[in-house]
């Protein structure tokens, strides 16, 4: 009797023993990937202060640039699942607002942030209710024909500079401290990316956020679920094209000139393989992948033409067929399969011999367990369902079914 009584608790005590071991083991991961994000920041934070040559402090301001805009197309892309090439232009806007602001009238290019965003936000909102309907191939190219719209405004504007653009931008000023130098914009630039990166991580964990995740998948059951959609795939329309703004509004102060060419379709299709390279379903993975694209477009500019002579651009060539090979062999990015290499343990499984839950009593058949009295839900102009009212009793199967898939008056089936 007692053998029989011992080895089930056993069984109970080895699972529970599992179970600690697991969540043990997924701590020390979190903590392993908060101390990874604790040591990159200290890297970042120590680069300028080391004697870093300039050309890597230049590049890193720009792989930051390139990071920002990547973030937003993570969210656009990789988690809401709509393809857009034309974020260059989205950059120019900021770009080219504080640039015009500060050079024709003076003002603080902290206002000329102010008004890129306002410029940016109301026109990404038409751009987005328009383009953001479509599926399938119409959105890419629907973004491909708006980002040339931009680009081509920008170079023939006389009050822009056409394709001379605008000199002489002002430094920015923070708290009487000017950045005049790449070194001094350097922790600027990556203060923002890490801002971005932890807003959207916390957006994509939020309630809002688990709505934007279900978009890739289909329409139909977020609207299931009372999710607007429509609506919810022009904010983040919106919020990539914000990210992109900042980026062009750091990026004129650190150039001190802005021009249309770094806003044009090239840039918006680059934007768009770092997202991809890195893992465009992955925050962090923006950030990889504008550091690899960069640094290896850079690498290839300074090694292929002394290989093959400067006669051709043999680095988009070579550029193409490397990004080929990577998406062939790495279809999720980088990212995913540097995570591979740092597991964060085991997920908590429960064990095998786990207790029944409870089983709550069933109510009587005939007792009322629903009761709706004029229930309404409507889309914008849309109105769905209208004044229904319904009540549902156990053992009963409500069906609610009318021309547009909303209601009619219910019908009961024993």
């Amino acid at each position: 009797m007692t053998m029989l009584t011992d080895k089930p608790m056993e069984k109970r005590v080895d699972g529970e023993g599992t179970i600690a071991s697991q969540r043990g083991e997924a701590v020390r991961g979190h903590l392993r990937n908060r101390l990874l994000t604790l040591m990159f920041v200290v890297a970042l934070a120590l680069l300028p202060v080391l004697p870093t040559p300039e050309f890597w402090i230049t590049l890193g301001n720009y792989i930051g640039l390139y990071s920002i805009v990547a973030i937003g197309l993570v969210l656009l892309t990789g988690v809401g699942g709509m393809t857009s090439f034309g974020q260059a232009a989205f950059v120019g806007l900021g770009a080219y607002s504080t640039a015009y602001l500060t050079t024709q009238f003076g003002l603080s290019p902290w206002v000329g942030l102010v008004v890129g965003l306002i410029i940016t936000v109301a026109s990404a909102y038409v751009i987005g209710l328009i383009t953001m309907r479509m599926s399938g191939h119409y959105l890419p190219l629907a973004t491909i024909a708006w980002g040339l719209s931009l680009f081509f405004l920008f170079g023939n504007l006389e009050f822009l500079g056409k394709y001379d653009g605008l000199n002489g931008i002002p430094v920015l000023s923070i708290a009487g401290i000017e950045l005049q130098s790449g070194r001094s914009m350097f922790y600027l630039i990556w203060l923002v990316v890490l801002l971005a990166v932890f807003a959207m991580q916390n957006l994509l964990d939020s309630r809002p956020g688990r709505a934007i995740r279900a978009l890739k998948g289909g329409g139909t059951m977020a609207e299931a679920m009372g999710v607007n959609t429509a609506w919810m795939k022009v904010v983040i329309f919106v919020v990539a094209a914000i990210l992109a703004c900042v980026s062009g509004f750091l990026y004129a102060h650190l150039q001190r000139a802005v021009n249309p060419t770094p806003f044009g379709l090239n840039y918006g299709i680059e934007y768009l393989f770092m997202a991809v390279v890195g893992g465009v379903g992955h925050v962090w993975g923006a950030v990889l992948g504008a550091g690899v694209l960069t640094i290896l477009k850079d690498v290839l500019q300074g090694v292929l033409p002394k290989l093959l002579g400067t006669t051709g651009n043999f680095e988009i060539i070579v550029f193409g067929v490397l990004l080929v090979l990577l998406l062939q062999y790495a279809r999720d990015g980088i990212w995913p399969c540097l995570r591979r290499l740092m597991p964060s343990g085991p997920s908590v499984t429960a064990p095998a011999h786990a207790a029944a839950l409870p089983v709550r009593q069933k109510p009587d058949a005939g007792e009322l367990i629903l009761d709706v009295r004029a229930a309404r839900k409507q889309f914008g102009g849309l109105v769905a369902v209208n004044d229904v009212s319904f009540q549902v009793r156990a053992g009963e199967i409500i069906g609610l079914i009318g021309p547009n898939g909303a209601a009619s008056p219910p019908r009961s089936i024993w």
